[in-house]
């Protein structure tokens, strides 16, 4: 069905304040910034926006607006700024995630390393307390007296 001028030029403003609402963050439920969204608030079939129909140069303007907010740094759908901060945040946290795992990791092998030196001390001083070497000049002190506190 063939559809006149005056029939065109009101399809055409229906889809442009169809666009205006959207590109200002009037998205409605369950919709986005997109053409599906836009085709549905204007009351105009989806397939007029593709190929040779009446609408797809009205598409083409939409996306470069949208695109030219997105440029700004605008991003009129809630939904997708929602989704992008979402995603920033999860690869902050990826790293942070990342820099705690290796920390942990340095710090078990420094807990290892050094229970393991304790360990050879420790042998070590037992050691040496057990036998004492006859070709040193050492020599042994005897056992200090506890000193007792109170009246006793």
């Amino acid at each position: 069905m063939r559809i006149d001028a005056a029939q065109r030029i009101q399809k055409e403003n229906r889809v442009r304040a169809a666009m205006d609402r959207l590109l200002r963050g009037e998205i409605p439920p369950g919709g986005g910034c997109d053409i599906k969204t836009l085709a549905r608030e204007a009351g105009v079939d989806r397939t007029a926006f593709y190929g040779n129909r009446p609408c797809a140069h009205l598409r083409t303007e939409f996306e470069q607006r949208v695109q030219q907010l997105q440029d700004a740094g605008q991003t009129p759908d809630p939904k997708t700024a929602q989704i992008e901060r979402l995603k920033s945040e999860i690869d902050k946290l990826r790293n942070r995630l990342n820099q705690a795992n290796s920390t942990v990791e340095e710090l078990s092998d420094f807990r290892t390393q050094a229970l393991a030196r304790l360990a050879a001390q420790h042998e070590e001083i037992l050691r040496l307390r057990a036998t004492p070497d006859p070709n040193t000049n050492i020599a042994r002190l005897p056992p200090t007296r506890q000193k007792t506190i109170g009246p006793c």
